[in-house]
């Protein structure tokens, strides 16, 4: 959890980012704002991102603490960073396990602890004192490889250290107040027995969801009947002997850590309200945030940390830079994406496009670019000489999994690059392998070319061959356009079409005149004399 060096901020930035329309910026100039409103003469300015550890750590749940990174840090330019600030990451690592998630091992065991808080359920992988310790320590490893600046807290320390025994107090001080802004949003049997506070039991340590029966306010307790004795109950609300519902737990947290800035899904959309005016009951101000949208698996169903149905956090970078990642989440976060293995590629060719385009551009298109968020204001510089995208295709029509066999097609193109001089480029060989061998390969389906697309690629297979030696990419594309165009294809994307799933067998592929020029026009024609052979249908 390194700490972030001071910020030097410029006039000319300063004047820039009080304008820019990049979204960092908008959110900044609310807590800005807010700051005006609600002056913190002596703390900082708390952003805070929620974690649910009920199952493994996923993608959307780095995204949260990502885009509020970048909001922080377009807030501190526009305050020179003159003004202190805290990121803190919680964890409601106190809730009840409520099902066995589908990604897990030893789902027996984790079922005999259904409804205890999660840091007193077994890890079912061994390593760690609880199922919550295990999921908060995946999520604090991966965090601190991208050298977030933050702090974490974990609910059951928080609950059971006192530290939010005063706030657990006002909320008992307001328990009517906080049930009539809850009961109309529950049916009839629920509201009938409804409280904020969930007891923990001392005989079986589950979360209760129990009718309190009376309060003391002067004790600061609450009285209720337990579940497997039958016998009346009196429980102190502080030290970790109770826990809050969903709702009002949020609340009071806002209150008790004085947070003022939190993001939160497009499902949450009415427990942010909620939490709002219980926040404001609590004699606190709600924060400041924006609702995002939410990421979707390959059929385009919601990610759920239980199912496992989206991409791990771990998976993607098995095939991308970290960078790429961050990209996905700073592109567009009102907008509903699919998160899955097949967006990869283009997420790091767009991150390596946007690098590129960084150091051409106007101060204040800088700040619109996406890498002067991810690398807080201070890219490096990198412009690669082929992109992921192409890799694929080179790894794909040679079949090969070599690093040399890949690299000799790049120093066609870029005859003194090496992977010395570009590790960046290296590093996208190791990946491109790793991506092909894993799902382009096993999805590779040849077919034979229709009578029409034999004689278009016996006529491509001429006009390449008379193409001289260095012939650069465009004049390469222009004779393929040319073959497609005279012998009918309409539209013309039908026989780029026809190339990818003849010769590589795919639906998609690159720009056909950049692929030639780096695979070679021999190896080419080699390619495409194997699949008028009827060599690369049949597998």
């Amino acid at each position: 959890m390194p700490r972030t060096a001071k910020i030097e901020v410029s006039s000319e930035l300063l004047a820039h980012a009080h304008v820019s329309k990049a979204w960092p910026f908008e959110e900044a100039r609310k807590v800005l704002s807010r700051l005006k409103r609600i002056p913190k003469p002596t703390g900082a300015i708390i952003f805070e991102t929620g974690y649910g550890p009920s199952g493994l750590p996923h993608i959307g749940t780095f995204g949260e603490v990502a885009r509020t990174t970048m909001v922080r840090h377009a807030f501190r330019v526009l305050t020179e960073d003159k003004i202190p600030t805290r990121l803190i990451c919680f964890s409601d690592d106190m809730d009840g396990l409520r099902k066995v998630p589908d990604n897990v091992p030893n789902k027996e065991m984790l079922a005999e602890h259904l409804g205890k808080p999660l840091t007193q359920v077994p890890d079912p992988f061994g390593d760690h004192p609880s199922f919550g310790h295990h999921n908060n320590a995946r999520l604090k490893a991966f965090l601190d490889t991208f050298g977030f600046d933050y702090e974490f807290l974990s609910a059951t320390e928080c609950y059971r250290s006192g530290r939010f025994d005063a706030a657990l107090l006002r909320v008992l001080h307001h328990y009517d107040a906080i049930r009539d802004v809850i009961l109309p949003t529950l049916g009839p049997e629920r509201r009938a027995t409804y409280s904020p506070f969930l007891p923990i039991s001392s005989t079986t340590g589950r979360v209760l969801q129990v009718p309190v029966i009376d309060r003391d306010l002067a004790a600061g307790t609450i009285l209720y009947t337990d579940p497997d004795t039958g016998k009346l109950t009196q429980v102190s609300v502080t030290s970790g002997h109770c826990k809050l519902q969903w709702k009002a737990d949020w609340a009071m947290r806002w209150a008790a850590l004085g947070v003022d800035y939190e993001m939160a899904g497009k499902d949450l959309i009415d427990s942010v309200r909620l939490a709002g005016q219980i926040c404001r009951i609590l004699g606190a101000q709600q924060p400041e945030g924006f609702i995002y949208e939410l990421f979707l698996d390959e059929n385009g169903e919601k990610i759920s940390k239980s199912r496992g149905n989206g991409l791990t956090i771990e998976e993607w970078l098995t095939y991308a830079f970290p960078q790429s990642l961050s990209l996905y989440m700073f592109q567009s976060p009102r907008k509903a994406k699919r998160l899955y293995f097949d967006v990869i590629p283009r997420a790091v060719d767009e991150y390596v496009g946007h690098l590129a385009a960084y150091p051409k551009e106007e101060p204040a298109a800088k700040l619109m670019n996406a890498v002067w968020h991810i690398h807080q204001g201070e890219p490096p510089q990198a412009e690669l000489p082929i992109s992921f995208a192409l890799l694929l295709n080179l790894a794909s029509a040679s079949n090969s999994e070599d690093r040399e066999v890949l690299w000799g097609f790049i120093r066609r193109y870029a005859p003194d690059a090496t992977a010395e001089a570009h590790p960046l480029l290296d590093q996208l060989v190791g990946y491109a392998i790793r991506y092909f061998h894993d799902f382009v390969k096993p999805a590779k389906r040849y077919r034979a070319p229709s009578d029409k697309e034999r004689a278009a690629l016996l006529d491509l297979d001429t006009r390449l061959a008379k193409l001289p030696q260095g012939v650069l990419a465009e004049e390469i594309q222009g004779q393929v356009y040319a073959v497609g165009k005279e012998h009918g294809f309409e539209p013309l994307r039908d026989w780029f079409g026809a190339l990818y799933e003849v010769l590589l067998g795919q639906t998609q592929g690159p720009r056909f005149g950049s692929f030639v020029e780096l695979y070679g026009i021999a190896e080419t024609r080699t390619l495409m004399q194997k699949a008028l052979a009827g060599e690369l249908a049949a597998g």
